[in-house]
């Protein structure tokens, strides 16, 4: 995998499982959205499409949540869940040659909290150390690392350990990845700085891009600032609508969307890649797309 040439300004695409969840299909189990390239590859096709014809530059393939250990639990095999990680990347391929050759697909590397599907990758509170984690993501990362995707996506990582794992097994091989984290409060979800883990990043030459996803719009500008304090390197930010899930309740409350507005500030404050998580569909993306081409020409 060749480090690919970052665009000065991109948009990402928007949440692949919270548009999956609006057209009509289920993720509940486990595997979550991965649970349909083995059920139902087409809908994971038609939801990168619909991001693409919506303005998309990069994709993020539907490896969030797959995991070897995920798809033991499912009756697959390691064979099985490998073939699953090199489809997802492939279907996002082939969305994106139709729409925007000259576009992205990076493989996503979700964090190990997302394959226990119990919520933990928003409080870092794992039962694995350094090593531990290190271990468990090695095989993985490999199997993206060679699916022929551009990139990697590690994201939504809580906490300095997790990153710090992943930084030892991505150093010195040569693979392109950006590293994103969840934060709240201006921190890493374990509390630990957010300005100390974008230094981590920076001094590994495999990350080509750092940011935070899964994050309410509001940590946007304070990671922006973080990062620009310890690193050149290009910041990519897909933070989810604002929204928030309510476990008891089991609904997501609170303000939806991206004003105009707030984009071009995240531009203008620094962000090279813009996107969107949770609850951040197509129709968003084609506003941020809009506020991106605006940009574009002036950085």
């Amino acid at each position: 995998m060749q480090h690919p040439p970052l665009p000065p300004v991109a948009v990402l695409d928007g949440g692949l499982g919270s548009h999956l969840e609006a057209i009509g299909h289920d993720l509940s189990g486990d595997l979550w959205s991965a649970r349909l390239l083995h059920d139902h590859p087409d809908a994971i096709r038609d939801a990168h499409h619909d991001y693409f014809a919506s303005g998309a530059d990069i994709a993020i393939s539907a490896s969030y949540q797959l995991s070897f250990e995920g798809a033991r639990r499912r009756g697959l095999s390691d064979d099985d869940a490998t073939e699953l990680m090199r489809a997802s990347v492939t279907i996002a391929a082939e969305a994106r040659d139709e729409h925007r050759p000259e576009g992205l697909v990076a493989a996503s590397v979700g964090p190990y909290g997302a394959a226990r599907a119990d919520g933990s990758e928003y409080r870092g509170d794992y039962d694995l150390d350094r090593a531990g984690l290190r271990a468990w993501h090695a095989r993985r990362l490999t199997v993206l690392a060679e699916s022929g995707a551009d990139l990697l996506a590690i994201e939504t990582i809580p906490s300095r350990t997790e990153s710090r794992a992943l930084l030892e097994l991505l150093r010195g091989t040569g693979v392109a990845a950006w590293l994103s984290f969840t934060v709240a409060d201006g921190r890493l979800r374990t509390g630990e700085s957010l300005t100390d883990a974008f230094a981590d990043a920076d001094a590994v030459d495999e990350i080509v891009a750092v940011g935070i996803n899964c994050s309410h719009p509001a940590e946007v500008s304070g990671a922006i600032r973080a990062a620009r304090s310890v690193t050149d390197k290009p910041i990519v930010v897909y933070p989810n609508s604002g929204e928030h899930w309510n476990r008891a309740q089991r609904r997501w409350e609170g303000e939806p969307g991206f004003a105009p507005a707030q984009v071009s500030r995240w531009l203008e404050e620094g962000a090279s890649i813009v996107g969107g998580c949770c609850r951040v569909g197509p129709a968003e993306i084609a506003g941020i797309a809009d506020v991106v081409r605006r940009h574009a020409p002036a950085t």
